[in-house]
């Protein structure tokens, strides 16, 4: 993928509250685990391996408890206005952090602009996305239940995987009539692959072509190429489940060239995620968004890892929240 490197960061943040914004945090022994959960992530959950992540709030880089006296030392000052960061597939919370600026995240920003409480999700990417969408929707119950002050208003941001994420667990609650769905307002994905993405299929194919070489030596590659998790095999198909009314939804869409309409962004999309696919522009009844207008936004020149901490990103953020307050 495109270095972090090349992105490009404002010239100057906002200002930083009297309270020092919680860093999204992870090290490189949390960014290999991330890495390790999303490629087989499953089994290491079913054999019950100690590297398996459990789904968990993290706030400063270590995992919270859902009960009231830990929230409430986490997030002193909180209103009720929260915002829920949910990351995607074989990283952790730490890809919201600017890489000049750990400390700096959209979700710190927001609280800053608007005063949204920056909930930091990890999770196991490589279990099934209908699993950690039951997980996330109990999570939140819990959540909502034990917060020491009443949840005004829950935004729900997911960004690649952790958008589908979002999705199922809005489907969990919706169908067990779980309370903390009634505090959803706001929905937002960014770069997520609402129609599948090619990558997926990609790995199915190589692993199909190897096995069908008769050598001892491409079988076994062959067997590598197939520890794709069942997170990883859920992306090559569209999300079967559909978005929920009553909520605003928000698509963020990267594209690797300067222009929307060129060639590369038809083919690559952001790299990883097709425009038509982040933009659930399906082109059939059955599985179009249908989200209004008004609510895509394609950000040119922004690869898929960037999307996750890119100024741009960030200001398209801040418009739809000044555009939706009183």
């Amino acid at each position: 993928m495109t270095p972090l490197d090349a992105m490009d960061v404002p010239a100057s943040m906002p200002e930083t509250p009297v309270v020092p914004p919680a860093r999204a945090g992870g090290g490189g022994v949390e960014f290999a685990i991330g890495v390790l959960n999303g490629v087989v992530g499953d089994y290491l959950h079913r054999s019950d391996n100690g590297l398996a992540t459990p789904m968990e709030l993290f706030h400063d880089g270590h995992p919270l408890a859902l009960d009231r006296e830990s929230l409430r030392r986490a997030y002193p000052h909180s209103r009720g206005r929260l915002a829920l960061w949910v990351h995607g597939l074989a990283v952790t919370e730490a890809v919201w952090s600017y890489p000049e600026d750990p400390a700096t995240t959209y979700g710190a920003q927001l609280e800053c602009d608007h005063g949204f409480t920056p909930l930091y999700l990890r999770y196991n990417t490589g279990l099934h996305i209908s699993d950690n969408g039951e997980s996330l929707a109990r999570l939140l119950e819990e959540l909502v239940a034990a917060f020491p002050v009443p949840v005004e208003e829950l935004v729900l941001v997911g960004y690649s995987m952790g958008g589908l994420v979002v999705r199922s667990a809005c489907h969990v609650a919706a169908e067990a009539g779980q309370a903390w769905l009634s505090r959803v307002r706001r929905a937002v994905y960014i770069g997520v692959p609402h129609l599948g993405s090619p990558v997926e299929r990609v790995g199915r194919a190589v692993s199909w072509v190897l096995r069908n070489i008769p050598n001892a030596y491409t079988q076994l590659i062959a067997d590598v190429a197939d520890l794709r998790s069942g997170g990883v095999k859920d992306l090559g198909a569209p999300l079967s489940v559909p978005l929920l009314p009553g909520i605003s939804h928000h698509l963020l869409v990267g594209a690797l060239a300067a222009r929307e309409r060129h060639f590369v962004c038809l083919l690559f999309g952001d790299g990883v995620v097709p425009l038509t696919s982040a933009a659930g522009r399906a082109g059939d009844a059955e599985h179009d968004l249908l989200v209004t207008p008004e609510n895509v936004r394609v950000i040119p020149g922004v690869h898929h890892v960037a999307l996750a901490h890119d100024a741009r990103v960030y200001a398209q953020l801040q418009s739809w929240f000044e555009e939706a307050s009183p």
